[in-house]
């Protein structure tokens, strides 16, 4: 679905990623782990077209309209998904192509209309997506019962954790074949990230949605993502299973550096 290899990032001179391979598989949930300040979120921006790549390749394989309506997939829909499309060069085009139906991304700071309602939000992420005027479906609600019941207030409102679900109700509604999420557990609480952990595992084990987290907290991961792609310092240190994630490998690279 979405290939990098040997992308390499430059903050002015300070080079911020170094040669970092990571390739997502349909239907999959991958997690970029790493410490604060190792290039997460970085690596994110660069996916998602907010930074510039300095060299490297960034291929996207497609899967034509959306092959689901937020209902489970069949196995045969599953291994169908990004076959037979012709993979485009993301380095060689501007992110709004993909900020429809290709790419839902929901960033650390939300960045959701606080002074609209969650209906009008919804509504934006639509018209942004390239359905304007379209309708929210009800399955959003579904997945967001308490978003429905509060649809009419404005997001300032909203508690922070629901605002958190408002920011990922308005990346699904336009029904994107991968999701990425920046730090989703963080700042929240052990209730919330145990409820986002199990709406993550219904999209992509009962739906079918492709998942890209950038998270280092660890029980989260476990739970949720079938691989990793381990960051020290913006490089590809580690990656496979995350039941490949044993003491050692997070000894050693999963440790906070007192000098740091």
């Amino acid at each position: 679905m979405l290939s990098l290899r040997a992308v390499n990032q430059y903050y002015g001179n300070q080079h911020t990623l170094w040669n970092v391979d990571l390739e997502l598989q349909p239907g999959e949930c991958t997690c970029v782990m790493g410490l604060q300040g190792m290039g997460k979120t970085t690596l994110v921006n660069c996916i998602t077209g907010h930074l510039p790549v300095a060299s490297g390749s960034m291929t996207w394989q497609d899967g034509g309209s959306a092959p689901y309506d937020l209902m489970p997939l069949s196995a045969q829909s599953r291994s169908a998904i990004g076959i037979g499309y012709v993979p485009q060069d993301l380095l060689s085009q501007t992110p709004e192509p993909f900020a429809g139906p290709g790419i839902g991304y929901v960033p650390q700071d939300r960045r959701i209309f606080s002074q609209l309602s969650v209906e009008e939000n919804l509504h934006i992420a639509l018209a942004a997506g390239g359905n304007p005027g379209g309708a929210v479906k009800g399955e959003i609600y579904d997945f967001f019962p308490e978003l429905y019941a509060r649809r009419q207030h404005k997001a300032a409102m909203l508690s922070e954790d629901d605002q958190y679900q408002l920011a990922l109700a308005r990346a699904l509604v336009v029904r994107p074949r991968l999701l990425i999420l920046d730090e989703p557990s963080r700042g929240s609480g052990q209730h919330f990230v145990h409820k986002l952990g199990d709406l993550l595992v219904r999209l992509n084990r009962d739906i079918g949605l492709t998942v890209l987290l950038a998270e280092q907290h660890l029980p989260f991961i476990r739970r949720v993502a079938d691989r990793f792609c381990l960051l020290h310092r913006g490089r590809n240190v580690a990656q496979g299973r995350v039941i490949q994630l044993d003491e050692p490998l997070l000894a050693q690279w999963m440790t906070p550096d007192p000098a740091r």
